[in-house]
C-alpha cells in the first residue's frame, strides 16, 4: 500500500492580521502620547526656569545693589567663592552686562559668564563652583542648549541693555513658552525669537523678525532663540 503524505500550508488569519496592526497601532500611540509627554515637561520646565532666572537677576539687584556680572564688589564680597580659595571676579559697575553677541550664550572670562558666577555664589541660582571656568558657564536648557546674558549692543530689535536668553528651542516650544509668557509671535511684545538657526547656541542676531511673523518647524533650521528684556 502506498501512502502519501500530505503538506499542510498554514497562515495568518485575517482576525489575527487584525489583531497584530491593533497591538502595533496602540504600541505606537502609546510610544508618540510619551514623547509629548516628555516634551511637554520639557517645556514647562523651560517656562519655570525662565521665569526663576529673571527672578534671581531682580533679586540679586535688589539684594546688592548692582547687576549681577557687573557687580564691582564680588571679588571682597566672596573672597573664596571660586574652588572654595579663589575670589570672584568684579563686574565694570556700569550698569549692564558687557557682552558682545557671540558670548551672550556662551558665558566665559568676561561679564556674560560672570553673572552665571555671581549668581551662583549668592545661592540664588545653583551650579559647579569648583573652578573659574565651571563657574562661568552658563545654565543649560532641558533640550542641551544654554541661557544666556546681556548684551550691550542692540539684540532682536530691543536695543542694548540687559536680556535674559533661551538658545535654541525647537520651534514648537519656543512658541508656548511665548504664547504662556506673552503674545505668541516672534516679532512682538516683551519675548522676541531670533530667526530659526541649524547649530544649537548659535549668537543671537541684532534685527527683530517681522511683526507679522510666525514660529515655523523646520528640518533645516530647527532651533530658535528667545529673548526677554528685563
Amino acid at each position: 500500500m502506498n501512502h502519501r503524505s500530505l503538506t499542510r500550508q498554514s497562515g495568518f488569519t485575517l482576525v489575527e492580521i487584525a489583531i497584530v496592526l491593533v497591538i502595533i497601532g496602540l504600541l505606537l500611540g502609546g510610544v508618540l502620547k510619551g514623547q509629548e509627554l516628555i516634551d511637554q515637561s520639557k517645556i514647562k520646565r523651560v517656562v519655570n526656569d525662565f521665569n526663576n532666572i529673571g527672578a534671581a537677576y531682580d533679586t540679586y539687584k535688589d539684594r546688592y545693589r548692582y547687576v549681577p556680572g557687573d557687580d564691582p564688589n564680588a571679588a571682597t564680597r566672596w573672597t573664596t567663592a571660586v574652588g572654595g580659595a579663589a575670589p570672584a571676579n568684579a563686574g565694570g559697575g556700569n550698569g549692564t552686562i558687557t557682552a558682545t553677541l557671540a558670548q551672550v550664550l556662551t558665558g566665559g572670562n568676561v561679564e556674560a559668564g560672570y553673572v552665571w558666577q555671581h549668581l551662583r555664589a549668592s545661592g540664588l541660582v545653583s551650579g559647579d563652583m569648583t573652578t573659574a571656568a565651571r563657574s562661568y558657564t552658563p545654565e543649560q536648557t532641558p533640550f542641551g542648549s544654554n541661557y544666556g546674558f546681556g548684551s550691550t549692543v542692540d539684540v532682536m530689535g530691543f536695543g542694548a541693555g540687559v536680556q535674559v536668553f533661551c538658545a535654541s528651542l525647537p520651534p514648537k516650544a519656543a512658541e508656548q513658552l511665548d504664547r504662556q509668557l506673552d503674545d505668541g509671535r516672534p516679532g512682538t511684545g516683551k519675548i522676541h525669537a531670533d530667526a530659526a538657526a541649524a547649530a544649537q547656541n548659535t549668537a543671537p542676531t541684532a534685527v527683530a523678525q517681522l511683526p507679522a511673523a510666525v514660529y515655523v518647524d523646520a528640518s533645516a533650521n530647527p532651533w530658535v532663540t528667545v529673548c526677554k528684556k528685563i
